[in-house]
């Protein structure tokens, strides 16, 4: 029997049985963990009040073998709130699908429980302080944060050069199959002519250049959106079902 401690956010909830929940966490040390957390579907349970989605943890696990990943499911014994991030998301429809989105993002990049997905944790800190605190666009907050998670994954999109030959930028085509961007010589059927514009966003949000995201047109942001949304899916293999309630302006 052993005590681990870590900090994370919180995922999602499942109902366990009449008073438990089945708490998801992606956490700094352990990457993806589950488990149950017991009593807090009481009303009065400020312990179940900590452990809500969105929300920025410090929590104490128990675990019966010498792994906090096991045979059966850790308990989930103490938390301290670090940061409730939901207080400043919940409020707000589009902060809110675009939180769950991120969420979602999170959880399905960090897909084997247990291994240490310390970049995309970081990742998903940063995107919920920002989104909570409403310093930009929440559809923007949310194509930078999955731009990054593909990146940080190993399918940073490109936006300029050539994705398959390296020849210099700009370049008109843009192929989610070829990883961005392509060539006049290497562009493969199916490949789209996005706006400059759209592409000039993009980078941007890759980058962190906010001042030129911020300042981009509604319909440019759709059109980067769109070129977002399919490069997730072709590497997800499936889409998120939490995007379609994504307002985009």
């Amino acid at each position: 029997m052993s005590l681990f401690r870590d900090d994370g956010i919180v995922l999602r909830t499942q109902k366990l049985g009449e008073a438990d929940r089945i708490i998801t966490l992606l956490t700094r040390g352990h990457g993806r963990v589950r488990a149950v957390a017991r009593g807090v579907r009481r009303t009065k349970s400020k312990f179940g009040a900590r452990l809500e989605p969105f929300s920025h943890v410090d929590v104490q696990f128990f675990a019966r073998g010498s792994e906090l990943i096991g045979r059966g499911l850790p308990l989930c014994t103490q938390s301290e709130t670090i940061a409730p991030y939901g207080g400043g998301i919940v409020s707000d429809y589009a902060r809110y699908t675009a939180g769950t989105a991120m969420l979602e993002t999170a959880e399905r990049f960090a897909d084997h429980e247990g291994e240490p997905a310390v970049q995309q944790y970081l990742l998903l800190v940063g995107g919920l302080r920002t989104l909570a605190g409403g310093e930009h666009a929440p559809h923007l907050i949310l194509d930078a944060f999955l731009l990054r998670s593909l990146a940080v994954n190993g399918y940073a999109p490109s936006f300029g050069d050539c994705a398959k030959c390296g020849m210099a930028g700009p370049n008109r085509f843009f192929s989610v199959a070829s990883g961005g961007v392509v060539c006049a010589d290497c562009r493969v059927a199916g490949s789209v002519v996005p706006s400059p514009q759209a592409l000039e966003l993009l980078g941007a949000l890759l980058t962190g250049d906010w001042e030129t995201a911020d300042a981009c047109e509604a319909r440019h942001v759709r059109e980067g959106s769109g070129l977002v949304s399919a490069y997730l899916h072709w590497h997800l293999e499936r889409g998120l079902r939490s995007l379609r309630y994504v307002e985009k302006s």
